[in-house]
């Protein structure tokens, strides 16, 4: 069974606002950087799927904040896959206070496959079939955990 460490975020300054709580937008790019780390960590590299001519657009995404976040402190993002079809895929997250464990956000971000040349809709297991593999192989893993 594959482990993935959760992915860790150090606050910047700018981004806060003026009382020094992470701004709401900047959620989302933490979802994205650990999207981008998850798949890394198990072997997959988004800039080789994107060179053999495949994206993966977001079609939705949700935040949920919980309890404030603040300039230097450090979170725990958490990411997994809540579903995959042949056509799209999407991401929980769940970030955490990395010293306390205290629960600061939970969100979601939904995806497609895209050919990168015309943007159309692909079934990634006849595109990429490896890839879709790939992917399956993870959200099996997945599932079985959370059973």
């Amino acid at each position: 069974m594959t482990i993935v460490l959760p992915y860790r975020h150090k606050v910047q300054y700018y981004e806060t606002d003026m009382m020094g709580i992470v701004h709401h937008s900047n959620y989302i790019r933490w979802f994205e950087e650990c999207r981008i780390d998850y798949m890394e960590q198990l072997g997959y590299n988004y800039q080789e799927v994107e060179k053999q001519g495949i994206e993966f657009p977001v079609l939705g995404v949700s935040c949920n904040y919980k309890s404030s976040v603040c300039f230097g402190e450090t979170v725990q993002i958490q990411s997994w896959f809540s579903l995959l079809t042949t056509t799209r895929m999407s991401f929980n997250y769940r970030v955490t206070d990395a010293v306390s464990g205290k629960l600061r956000a939970t969100g979601e971000s939904r995806h497609c496959y895209c050919r990168i040349t015309d943007h159309k809709p692909v079934q990634l297991n006849k595109t990429l079939p490896e890839i879709y593999s790939l992917f399956n192989s993870w959200a099996e893993e997945e599932r079985q955990k959370s059973q």
